[in-house]
């Protein structure tokens, strides 16, 4: 299903931009506590993850976007608005983005499933029953959607929601690469790039030191070295595989999408129909909004941020209110 909502963007930021740059610089998310945990994977890497305070409450697994962390102000803001509704929140930041390279020479993209299905596994181990929902900002919402839709009626969480979803990477890819738009592109290539560095200073990677430079947008970035790093035969098999839309349609998990129709990284074409959405699935595409941002109010001394309590009324409704039972040991352990 989709549907319009009651989100009224501000008239002092108009357009798709001017929201989606003072939510990334200038947002102010409430104070917060995290503890944090090393989580060891499978195949010999790990990840690391950002906790909220101990408490015995429904647990919230939240993925952030590209080049991410437990700093980014959206994910701040949720993780505080979770705690004080009677959730416990988890931040799983990818590999590489908790302020440590990780050990394998892969790192994360938009299609990989893998880590968060094996956090879920552990989390359930140690409750002894899964957590009740997850949320996913931007790439962090590609990659939710698409293990949702792999998982289709297998998936143990009983509500799910997105954020500024690139459901079509190419497409994505191509809207990043026009117009002001080009400055998000470079932001967080520039940003990947840094990373890179960081890692292969000391083993042979993809690219030589002097090639770096060269693959400044994300085609370039995703052929030369994301592509080839985990397994994808090139920049198309990686978009065309990695891609969320193609499994919305096998979401059997209430879930809620949260979209802006201006959002500068999400073209138009791009937007799933109706038609593409399992049936638990409600897209809500709001009127204005830009990228992560849904920033509402008359001035810069009186605005609020629409989505992060959208997404709380919608848990507290659909998956489990505040002081229901986690069952088994509960989440009240630190990690």
């Amino acid at each position: 299903m989709i549907r319009r909502d009651d989100f009224a963007p501000s008239r002092w930021l108009p357009g798709p931009h001017l929201p989606t740059i003072w939510a990334s610089l200038w947002r102010r998310p409430p104070p917060l506590e995290l503890d944090f945990e090393r989580l060891e994977l499978p195949d010999g890497d790990f990840v690391e993850l950002a906790w909220t305070r101990p408490c015995e409450a429904p647990l919230v697994i939240v993925l952030h976007g590209l080049e991410g962390s437990h700093a980014s102000r959206y994910a701040r803001a949720l993780l505080a608005l979770l705690e004080r509704a009677g959730f416990r929140g988890v931040l799983l930041q990818f590999r590489g983005c908790g302020g440590s390279p990780n050990r394998l020479a892969r790192s994360y993209h938009s299609g990989d499933t893998a880590d968060l299905a094996h956090l879920v596994e552990v989390l359930t181990r140690r409750a002894g029953t899964p957590p009740c929902a997850a949320v996913g900002y931007s790439l962090g919402g590609n990659v939710l959607l698409k293990w949702l839709g792999e998982q289709g009626a297998a998936a143990p969480l009983a509500a799910a929601a997105a954020v500024s979803v690139p459901f079509d990477l190419a497409a994505c890819a191509d809207r990043l690469g026009r117009g002001f738009s080009r400055l998000y592109q470079r932001q967080l290539v520039t940003s990947m790039q840094r990373k890179y560095r960081a890692k292969f200073a000391d083993r042979a990677g993809p690219l030589q030191a002097a090639e770096i430079a060269r693959h400044g947008t994300f085609w370039a970035w995703d052929d030369a070295v994301t592509a080839p790093l985990h397994g994808f035969r090139d920049v198309h098999d990686y978009y065309a595989r990695s891609s969320c839309r193609q499994f919305l349609r096998d979401i059997r998990v209430p879930t809620l999408i949260v979209q802006a129709d201006d959002d500068p990284f999400v073209p138009a074409s791009a937007i799933p129909r109706a038609d593409e959405l399992g049936p638990p699935v409600t897209l809500e595409l709001t009127r204005g909004g830009g990228h992560v941002a849904f920033i509402g109010g008359t001035s810069p001394w009186h605005h609020g941020y629409w989505c992060e309590p959208r997404l709380v009324d919608f848990l507290c409704r659909t998956a489990r209110p505040a002081r229901a039972s986690t069952g088994g040991a509960g989440y009240n352990a630190a990690p």
